[in-house]
Parts: C-alpha cells; sequence; structure tokens
C-alpha cells in the first residue's frame, strides 16, 4: 500500500512539473540523439487575439501564424531567454513596439512576413545580438532609415522584398563586398542573401550601387532575383536592372595636390585636394593613425566640382604621417593620399641653476625622439649653460649620439627668479593664443596684385603678424610679408595672372590650427587688354558724338547771332521793295493812312511803278479814260 501512494506522489509531482502549455497553443518536446531536449510551441487558433504571455520559459522556437493578432507590446518575449527561433507570420501587425524583442539575447532568426507592417523599429535589433535572419517581405515598408545601417552589420538573410520601397541608402550597400573595400572571394562560405524584388523602384543615382550590384556576378552577396526593374522616372520604367542607364550619375575622383610634401619644423602646409563626380562630391580628411583632423575649407564652384584645403600652422614630429582626402556621393567613395615629412634642427638650451660656494652646476640633459614610423631628418643639439659659483668649473657639451640613449628628459623650473621668468613667458603664451584677426578678406585683385583686408580682434596696433600666400596647387613657392596688427592691410605683389591663391594671416604665438586663411584669383592680362581695348573704342565714339553735338550747337548760335545783326537791313527792303501804295477804285484820292510815319503811307509813285499796276486785263475789266489828264485806277 505504500508503495502505491509512493508511486502515486511521484506521479503527481511529476504532472506538477511539467510546463504549462497556452490553451490556444500546441507544445511539442524535441528529443535528439544526445539525450538533449528543446521545445516549440506553435500558436495558430484563428481566434488569438493577443501575444500568449504564459509560453515555456524553455521554449526554444516560437510560431504565431494565421491568428488575429494586431501588435507586438513591450516586452512581450522577455522571459523567454532561451528563445532562438521566432516566427510571427501572415497574421494581422500594423505595430511593432520598440521594445517588444527585450532581453532576446541568443534569438537566430526572426520572421515576420505576411503582416501589414509599415514602420519597422530597427532600434530594436540591438537587443538581438545574434540575430542573422531577418525576414520582413510581403509587408507594408516604405523606408530604410541611415540610422537601421548600423544594427544590419551581422545579417547574412535579409528580405525586404514585397514591400513599397522606392530607394535605398546609399551608405546601406557600403557593409557588404564589394562596397565595403573587402577584398571579393568567389568561392567564400560567407554569403550575404538579399530579397529586394518586388517594389517600386525609382532607379536614380541613390540606388545606383543596387544596380551595379545586379550586374556583378561571383560577388559575397546574393540577390534572391537578379531579374529587378525600375518603376521610375518615366523614362526607365519597365527597364531591368541590367539595361538601366542612369543620367547624372558619376562615382568621384579624387586628386591633390602633391602625393609627398617635406616641410620644415615648425613651418605652415597647406595641403589641397580636388574632386568631380555627379551629384557633387563631399570632401572630408583624415589622418592615417586616426587622430582628428581641424581647420579645414571647402568650397564647390559648380556642380560636379568641389575642392578642399587643410591648413597644418607649426608644424611639429608629431603632425607627419599620411592624410587622405576622402570623396563621397551616391554613386561611389574616392581617396587621395598625401604624405607629410617634417625635416629640421632641434637645440635644446639647460635652463641655468642657482649653486651654492661648494657645488659644481647640474648637467642639464633634453632628448628629443621623433616619431619612427615617418621619414625625419634632423640635427640636435643640447648645450649645457654654468653659472657663476665660487668654484671654478667647465661646461660640458653632450652630443646628440649621446642623448638618443636616454628617455625623454624635461628641465623642472628651479624656484627664483628664473622659474617665475618661465611662469611669465608661459602665460603670455596663454594669452596670446586667446588673440585672433577676423573678417579677413580679399579686394582690389589684380593681374598680379591683390589686397588684404581684416580686423584685428583684442590684439594691439604693434602686434606682429605673418602674411603666408602661394598658389594652391605649388606649396614650394610660399611667399611671406611681415606687418602690424594695426595696419588692417596688406599689399600682395609678384602674383601670377589668371591663378588661384590662398593666403593665411598667422599670429604670432597664437594656437596651431586656429588662423584664417581665404581663397581669391588673380585677373587674366589678356582680358584686362581686351576690357582696355573696348573701354577705348567706347569711349572714342562717345567723344566724337558729344563734339559733333557742341559744333551743330555752336554752329545754330552763330546763325541765330548773325540774323540778328540784318534784322534793321530788312526792315528797311521790306519797306522799300515789299510793300506797295495802294488806291481806292473811285476815282477820288484818299489817303490809305493818315498818319505819314505808319508803314503804310501815302508815297509818290514813279512812272515805272505806275506802268506795272496800270496792265489791262480784258475788255470786260478795260476802262476807257475821258481826258489825258485821266489816270489808271489801282486796283488792290
Amino acid at each position: 500500500m505504500r508503495q502505491l501512494l509512493l508511486v502515486y506522489v511521484i506521479l503527481c509531482g511529476l504532472s506538477l512539473a511539467h510546463p504549462f502549455c497556452p490553451s490556444q497553443c500546441t507544445c511539442v518536446l524535441h528529443g535528439h540523439t544526445d539525450g538533449a531536449r528543446t521545445r516549440s510551441v506553435v500558436c495558430n487558433d484563428p481566434d488569438m487575439a493577443d501575444v500568449p504571455v504564459n509560453v515555456p520559459v524553455d521554449t526554444v522556437k516560437l510560431r504565431i501564424e494565421k491568428t488575429m493578432v494586431r501588435r507586438i507590446p513591450t516586452e512581450a518575449f522577455y522571459y523567454l531567454v532561451e528563445l532562438r527561433y521566432l516566427w510571427i507570420t501572415y497574421n494581422s501587425i500594423t505595430s511593432v513596439d520598440s521594445a517588444g524583442f527585450y532581453n532576446l539575447k541568443v534569438l537566430h532568426e526572426l520572421r515576420l512576413d505576411g503582416n501589414m507592417i509599415s514602420v519597422f523599429p530597427w532600434e530594436s535589433l540591438k537587443e538581438m545580438p545574434m540575430l542573422r535572419t531577418l525576414d520582413l517581405h510581403n509587408n507594408r515598408i516604405t523606408n530604410v532609415p541611415n540610422e537601421a545601417i548600423p544594427y544590419l552589420f551581422k545579417i547574412t538573410y535579409l528580405d525586404l522584398s514585397s514591400n513599397k520601397l522606392a530607394t535605398l541608402p546609399s551608405d546601406l550597400m557600403d557593409i557588404w563586398p564589394p562596397f565595403n573595400g573587402a577584398p571579393i572571394f568567389a568561392n567564400t562560405s560567407q554569403k550575404v542573401v538579399l530579397g529586394l524584388q518586388d517594389n517600386p523602384w525609382f532607379c536614380d543615382c541613390k540606388i545606383s550601387k543596387l544596380i551595379e550590384l545586379s550586374k556583378m556576378s561571383g560577388t559575397p552577396v546574393v540577390l534572391m532575383d537578379l531579374f529587378m526593374a525600375c518603376s521610375g522616372p518615366e523614362n526607365l520604367a519597365g527597364f531591368p536592372f541590367q539595361r538601366a542607364e542612369l543620367d547624372n550619375c558619376v562615382k568621384p575622383s579624387v586628386m591633390s595636390s602633391a602625393s609627398k610634401i617635406t616641410s620644415d619644423l615648425g613651418s605652415n602646409v597647406i595641403l589641397r585636394c580636388d574632386a568631380t563626380g555627379f551629384p557633387t562630391p563631399s570632401l572630408s580628411w583624415a589622418k592615417s593613425d586616426g587622430s582628428p583632423v581641424d581647420n579645414t575649407v571647402q568650397e564647390s564652384p559648380g556642380d560636379g566640382i568641389r575642392w578642399s584645403i587643410m591648413s597644418l600652422h607649426g608644424i611639429s614630429f608629431e603632425d607627419a604621417g599620411n592624410y587622405n582626402c576622402k570623396a563621397k556621393n551616391y554613386a561611389g567613395n574616392a581617396e587621395a593620399t598625401i604624405l607629410v615629412s617634417v625635416a629640421g634642427d632641434i637645440s635644446t638650451t639647460m635652463v641655468p641653476l642657482r649653486l651654492s660656494n661648494k657645488t659644481e652646476p647640474t648637467k642639464q640633459v633634453t632628448t628629443v625622439i621623433p616619431p619612427t614610423d615617418t621619414p625625419i631628418s634632423t640635427t640636435m643639439m643640447t648645450t649645457a649653460i654654468p653659472t657663476t659659483s665660487t668654484t671654478s668649473t667647465t661646461p660640458k657639451t653632450t652630443t646628440s649620439n649621446n642623448l638618443q640613449k636616454g628617455p625623454l628628459k624635461q628641465a623642472k623650473p628651479q624656484p627664483g627668479g628664473n622659474g617665475r621668468k618661465l611662469a611669465a613667458d608661459e602665460k603670455s603664451k596663454i594669452i596670446d593664443k586667446s588673440k585672433s584677426v577676423k573678417d579677413i578678406k580679399i579686394v582690389e585683385e589684380t593681374s598680379d596684385t591683390a589686397v588684404l583686408l581684416w580686423r584685428a580682434d583684442g590684439l594691439q596696433n604693434d602686434a606682429p603678424l605673418t602674411v603666408v600666400y602661394s598658389p594652391y596647387d605649388e606649396d614650394d613657392m610660399k611667399r611671406t610679408v611681415e606687418t602690424k596688427a594695426g595696419s588692417g592691410k596688406v599689399l600682395l605683389e609678384g602674383l601670377s595672372s589668371g591663378m588661384r591663391y590662398s593666403v593665411c594671416l598667422i599670429v604670432k604665438g597664437s594656437a596651431a590650427g586656429k588662423d584664417p586663411c581665404t581663397e581669391f584669383y588673380t585677373l587674366n592680362d589678356v582680358e584686362d587688354g581686351e576690357n582696355n581695348k573696348l573701354f577705348i573704342f567706347i569711349s572714342g565714339i562717345a567723344c566724337i558724338l558729344v563734339l559733333s553735338l557742341i559744333a551743330l550747337l555752336m554752329y545754330n548760335i552763330i546763325d541765330l547771332y548773325y540774323k540778328g545783326q540784318n534784322t534793321e537791313y530788312d526792315e528797311e527792303e521790306l519797306e522799300k521793295d515789299s510793300y506797295v501804295k495802294f488806291e481806292t477804285i473811285s476815282m477820288k484820292q484818299r489817303t490809305v493812312n493818315s498818319q505819314p510815319t505808319q508803314l503804310w503811307a501815302r508815297r509818290a509813285t514813279h512812272e515805272s511803278e505806275r506802268m506795272l499796276l496800270c496792265s489791262r486785263s480784258s475788255n470786260d475789266s478795260q476802262m476807257t479814260s475821258k481826258s489825258d489828264s485821266s489816270r489808271c485806277e489801282y486796283l488792290c
């Protein structure tokens, strides 16, 4: 009896220890040949509306299929720490919480195909560091942002087919060969599978790398469907990727001003590179050792062209190395490398020390070891300067061959006047670094000269300034002009016509990399000559017109003057020749004007005038005279 009771208790305990399975799901325990067991749970009840929360914690594979589940809430699977496969396919999911996959540290495969997801929380992928398979096909995703790229580096199977994607970020393709610069091996075992078909692709430069990938063979990236087609623009609609030719899409190319530059220690160096491509590429500078690079200027004078300048002020041995100028646009990347070497002399003098009566002067040795990874030519000397004491001593000099055997040691300032002087010098250097010049610009450019203007900010009028200028592609032709901060301008002479120049204004004692620079062009001699000829021609025509008008005006004035002189003569002639005496028709003589002084006064008529006025016109008008003393009537 006791044995039967013990068996019953054991069976009851085993039944209680068996994990609980959700009512709308099926739990299956799989055995393996090595004795290990794994559990899988399948939930496919059409009436299920929420993600089940009582799934056994030892579940390795969970499938939620063909249900009415509409959303994945926050921390929906956080207790399934052993879950490796999560399939939530062909449901009605429209939203996924950004923390919905929290604590799935060992998840290897995530499938969400066949849903209605329009926005996927790409940042949730950081909760699944072991994820390798991501299936999002047959959804409504319209965009893959740039923020998603860091989370896709380890994905080897990415299916975004049958969505509503029209474009992809250009940087997405850069995480896979051949666009990431890694060598291509056709027999590599690690493949990346991409499913991008059945999307309304707009074929422009943004997806030029995807179009280029579809034309390649033997790459580690495998496309599920090579025969993808363009949906836009109108001139490429319906064209397969293999036949699509993109307009205005050119990979960048970079050209540097020099591949190798050697400069003296403490001098200023200007590095320049030019890039072409379409769309207009962006330029960035980087040092090969990863150290930060600043004090750069870039400009785009036109579509498809960009140039950039980087300035190194007061270079030291730490500035030596390779500098990379990188150009980038949607179509691809390119870069050029410039090697900067530093050559110069280093002279280090020992700080004098105050000695006691019976103490010999202390020898101070300073050793400077330049970086060994770059070619540097140096000659170093260290001199020990003794101080006055009661004991006669002889100063000793150590050559550079012996100095290189020890590590770098710097002299500590001793208490007294010398230490205070060094501290004051350091303080003055710090103060000088906070001062600068502003509003630097070029005016009055000619074919061989230009005027540089600036405004001093916190600098004294007699503060020394150095103007450094040179053609942008000829660093070995640098010229300097020493001036004062208070002058505000300086004339740059000896320039070549039709060239681009770079000019920097250096404040002595300022921090490296803070000096302002600008660019300008000199005028062309040919253009100046043509402009002068045109100006002379136009001026000559204008002078001729003005002189003609002046001559015409003088002629009219003279003519009017002479007409005024002849007015009295004309009046006398008018009285004498132009006006005649008229008599009335009657036989009786009448006076025309009672005033004899007026113009129309009666005067004596000569016989000739009378014969002229007494002409007979016709028989009807003829009048017979009655006597010899009768006279003709004057008809008006």
